[in-house]
């Protein structure tokens, strides 16, 4: 069998050794008698396994002790209502929300939060095509804000924040990390609210994970549903309804997984090779194109264009026939798009780099 390598943006690539741990566990996890798909969300077997995924999480991202962890449900465009139900309450009405537009994803933020609050795109990058994150020194912010949204990597165009914005009166950041998270290292403190949908770099769809300031709790609007009351999640430890269980299971084996292999910083380290051999094979001449600024292109997610259009379809065929898989871009800006999640070894994008160069006749 020719050798998968799944460059999907999601759901993604999960670690080989995650998913034979799981395989191994699927009828009798742990000598129970149980799957975990099976067991009660208030049982000792899966509580312990939940305790053990928040423990690990906790440690990879150096999260406080002041900040919650809670698991969810809806993915990160059901968060992207959820937040502004838990935070436009915190300040007088008409509340606003400040956003900087740098794609795709928080272009959708913006839309789902004006049937909640005021909001203010801040800055956007849609002038130049989303191919930049605009300069903190041009965002025009509103005193007195909810909160500041970032999207802080844009899954379909391409764009990471190179840097944390360091905000005045005390405005609190909400960033949707859902396609970058656990691949660098962060300072949670920096952040209000970090959320996140699981199935990039943590696991399958299904479980959404919300890191939130202690203090920021306790505002929901009176429209909030009691599930997505961030403070009554909190305060049954996710169990306040039956949460994804098995995607908690998943993201506990990917978390420990992680740990073993040395943490976010090693992660980071391997992502930055990964990346960065990516993007000197699309550099060599104008054949490919990546239409990114360079000092804010993703790790995680490679747009790239062929220069002659013409030709992706039997791009994409020749690139299936080498067991490289889930190439072709969003539908909303064509082109191609590798997704270099963790788990994505550096095999898979040499693969993928010697195909380009084999494509476009460097060899």
């Amino acid at each position: 069998m020719t050798q998968i390598y799944n460059f999907s943006a999601g759901p993604a690539v999960l670690p080989k050794e995650v998913l034979q741990e799981a395989a191994a566990d699927m009828l009798d996890w742990h000598g129970s008698g149980m799957s975990v798909m099976e067991m009660s969300h208030r049982g000792p077997e899966f509580i312990s396994i939940y305790q053990a995924a928040v423990r690990d999480l906790r440690l990879l991202l150096n999260v406080p002790a002041n900040y919650k962890i809670l698991f969810l449900q809806g993915g990160g465009l059901g968060e992207n209502a959820i937040v502004p139900m838990n935070l436009v309450g915190r300040v007088s009405a008409p509340a606003t929300i400040d956003f900087v537009h740098t794609g795709s994803w928080s272009g959708k933020s913006v839309k789902e939060a004006a049937r909640y609050a005021n909001v203010n795109v801040a800055a956007s990058g849609e002038a130049g095509r989303f191919t930049t994150v605009p300069p903190q020194s041009e965002w025009k912010l509103t005193p007195g804000a909810a909160y500041l949204h970032l999207c802080t990597n844009e899954t379909i165009d391409g764009v990471e924040y190179n840097f944390v914005p360091d905000l005045a009166g005390g405005t609190p950041i909400v960033a949707d990390m859902s396609s970058h998270i656990l691949s660098r290292v962060i300072d949670v403190s920096k952040y209000g609210v970090i959320f996140a949908g699981a199935q990039k770099n943590i696991g399958p769809a299904g479980l959404t994970l919300v890191i939130v300031r202690e203090d920021l709790l306790g505002h929901a609007l009176p429209i909030c549903p009691s599930a997505f009351d961030w403070s009554i999640v909190a305060a049954h430890d996710s169990m306040y309804n039956t949460p994804p269980t098995y995607g908690i299971y998943i993201a506990g084996l990917v978390f420990a997984h992680l740990l073993r292999q040395g943490g976010v910083a090693a992660a980071e380290q391997r992502n930055i090779a990964k990346a960065g051999l990516l993007y000197a094979a699309l550099d060599i001449d104008d054949f490919y194109q990546n239409r990114v600024a360079k000092d804010c292109r993703s790790r995680m997610n490679v747009p790239f264009y062929l220069r002659d259009e013409t030709l992706n379809d039997k791009f994409l065929a020749g690139a299936k026939a080498r067991g490289l898989l889930q190439l072709k871009g969003h539908k909303s800006v064509g082109g191609m798009r590798a997704s270099l999640y963790n788990a994505m070894p550096i095999e898979g994008v040499q693969a993928l780099v010697d195909y380009l160069n084999e494509f476009a006749g460097r060899t």
